[in-house]
């Protein structure tokens, strides 16, 4: 499987992004996507993910109100709506995906071992 990000750039603070994450070479339907982040020097960040079987959703509480994560099942296409964004959130955005059934908000516990190789998402003050 492969995973491109895409939608990323330089936002001012307070603004939207809105980041895509295609797979192809999917070889089942049941999967989950998660999101993550990694700033310079600091360690990866679980923002959220989504279960392709019932699109139940996670987010991690950095994020909650503030980013929503939702899936085109039909384009295999995850997308990461990012609302209200501050310096704070400038960072590499991944997107990385686990096979199985992750529904009712499970997906938290995927073990995510297909990685995308990320887009920069900067916020100026």
């Amino acid at each position: 499987v492969q995973l491109v990000e895409s939608g990323g750039g330089l936002v001012q603070a307070g603004g939207s992004l809105r980041l895509s994450c295609a797979a192809s070479g999917l070889t089942g339907d049941d999967y989950a996507i998660g999101w993550f982040r990694q700033a310079p020097g600091k360690e990866r960040e679980d923002i959220g993910c989504i279960a392709s079987s019932d699109r139940s959703t996670y987010y991690a509480d950095s994020v909650k109100g503030r980013f929503t994560i939702s899936s085109d099942n039909a384009k295999d296409t995850v997308s990461l709506q990012m609302n209200s964004l501050q310096v704070e959130d400038t960072a590499v955005y991944y997107c990385a995906l686990d096979y199985g059934l992750h529904g009712s908000g499970w997906c938290r516990f995927a073990t995510f071992v297909s990685w995308g190789q990320g887009t920069q998402v900067t916020v100026s003050s």
